[in-house]
């Protein structure tokens, strides 16, 4: 497993080098000016020269290339034109708001997803089974804006039951930082108030991000579950008199959960990257809505910083994925 490990890395690192050289080149040339964006139509040519000297942009494009991963290589992703600060910084800050949220989106797709798989399976035919395979049709089909929309207007609204948006109220401080997730940080901090204030504020962009998780697994997990009732150790477990939940969790739904486990992690990855509209519906200050603000401002370091941190995401996410297997399946070898 650990020459697995390496090579996986090794190819990690090809990745990341040719996602970060391709979006060098494409937010290089095309038709814009990161200056006039920032310093706007009426800025004097001196200051305009200025920046562009600043963030080497008046060097020849190879020429900002080789300066560019020569930092990379250092660690450095260089500054944002933005927000003048280092995009390893803005990263750090942003970042942790988009992991809580898409942890505790994929708990929730998991364990939903996951039962109501099992029962649809289970269940095959009948109505539970048409019922969750309707609610898998809506989550997949539904945009995630209209259903952002209706979840403000029914509880924030009209009940009054959730805040609106933020991860906590305008007029509150944020505890010390610590790790970054303010829930963490709160209970850090032995403010129980503010941990219960996170967390309301982050019951419904969890429900929107998590609604399409819950319906891709829900999904996935039918398929497979109807997969593994029909074999031949669960019939045979079934013949030596188990209970029927033995049968059903410990010998099909575990042979059953390969499949469910790598849509797991490609739901995962996909929200790690930044789930721009739900960021954007409720205020979440999250890295999909800071890559989103780098593109329109035409932010060369932060676009190029953002989209390499977003491939390392996928990419890890993928490897923590693929070594999962051998704990689901001991019989996988990595050689």
């Amino acid at each position: 497993m650990v020459k697995y490990i390496v090579y996986r890395l090794v190819w990690m690192v090809a990745v990341l080098f040719g996602v970060m050289t391709i979006v060098f080149f494409i937010s290089h040339v095309i038709p814009a000016d990161p200056v006039a964006a920032l310093l706007g139509p009426q800025a004097p040519p001196e200051v305009i020269d200025q920046i562009k000297t600043k963030w080497n942009l008046d060097k020849p494009i190879w020429d900002q290339f080789t300066i560019y991963f020569w930092r990379v290589l250092h660690g450095d992703l260089g500054v944002s034109i933005s927000s003048n600060r280092p995009v390893t910084t803005d990263l750090a800050e942003f970042f942790p708001p988009t992991f809580e949220l898409a942890t505790s989106a994929a708990i929730v797709s998991l364990v939903i997803g996951v039962f109501l798989g099992v029962l649809s399976a289970v269940r095959s035919g009948k109505l539970s089974d048409h019922g969750a395979r309707v609610f898998a049709l809506v989550g997949i089909s539904m945009p995630v804006f209209w259903l952002g929309l209706l979840l403000l207007l029914l509880f924030y609204y009209v009940l009054n039951w959730l805040p609106g948006g933020g991860q906590l109220p305008f007029y509150v401080s944020s505890p010390p930082r610590v790790t970054g997730l303010v829930t963490i940080d709160s209970l850090i901090a032995g403010r129980f108030d503010l941990f219960v204030s996170a967390v309301r504020h982050l019951i419904l962009p969890t429900i929107v991000v998590a609604f399409y998780g819950i319906a891709v697994i829900s999904r996935i997990t039918r398929s497979s579950m109807l997969d593994s009732l029909s074999e031949d150790y669960v019939t045979t477990a079934r013949s030596k008199g188990l209970r029927e939940y033995r049968v059903l969790l410990k010998h099909a739904l575990r042979n059953a959960m390969l499949p469910v486990v790598t849509a797991l992690g490609i739901v995962y990855a996909r929200t790690l990257e930044g789930a721009v509209i739900t960021e954007t519906i409720f205020s979440w200050p999250g890295l999909g809505r800071y890559a989103a603000n780098a593109f329109l401002s035409v932010d060369f370091p932060a676009v190029v910083g953002a989209t390499g941190f977003i491939a390392l995401l996928f990419a890890g996410t993928n490897l923590i994925v693929d070594l999962s297997y051998a704990f689901l399946n001991p019989k996988i070898s990595y050689d």
